[in-house]
């Protein structure tokens, strides 16, 4: 498991700097994403899930639709089906397993940091009558008392900054409180910016 960890957080980081620099952001922009004068590292948790078989699955929920609160979250589903991802003016769609891969799942936080460009993803997990599902989450953050907020870079006069300054500890608190309320939460109100 401790591999398992290490490898995740490295693919993480790896995806994270590409969707960085996709905003034209660099590290210096980012000063807690890669440690510098002994900062602490970045978080990660990861989370093992269990669905078993369920006789009536139109009666149970395996996990309620949320937005995780990390930055990204690498999801290993198995090969049985269960994750939805929801679309606006769709609905739920099914993200069916494919072998050997990962579902990476942008979170509140990186949706923080980028000003809105990125959105989390409202997601479910489901339960089935035929087959006991098993998954493996790896949640990817910054330090817990780091203050994350949108990058100077990404806001102007078009794009004013939409979230306060938050650490993941302070959003984790707020999440535990209000669920998927929390991001609004720390959303600056439009005609105050």
């Amino acid at each position: 498991m401790v591999e398992y960890q290490k490898e995740l957080k490295g693919l993480a980081e790896k995806i994270l700097g590409l969707m960085f620099r996709s905003l034209g952001l660099t590290q210096e922009d980012i000063a807690w994403f890669k440690p510098k004068y002994g900062c602490k590292s970045p978080q990660g948790v990861l989370q093992l899930n269990s669905y078993p078989v369920c006789p009536d699955p139109n009666r149970a929920m395996g996990l309620a639709p949320h937005t995780d609160s990390s930055l990204l979250t690498s999801l290993y589903q198995g090969n049985t089906s269960g994750l939805q991802v929801y679309r606006d003016n769709v609905g739920w769609v099914p993200v069916h397993p494919v072998s050997g891969a990962l579902v990476v799942i942008v979170g509140d936080l990186m949706q923080i940091t980028c000003n809105g460009r990125f959105k989390s993803a409202l997601h479910r997990a489901l339960v089935n009558n035929t087959r006991h599902r098993i998954s493996t989450a790896y949640f990817y953050g910054p330090p817990q008392d780091v203050k994350i907020s949108p990058s100077v870079k990404l806001t102007d006069h078009d794009h004013p900054i939409l979230y306060r300054p938050v650490t993941w500890r302070e959003y984790l608190d707020a999440k535990a409180t209000h669920f998927n309320k929390a991001i609004e939460l720390i959303r600056y109100d439009a005609s105050s910016c």
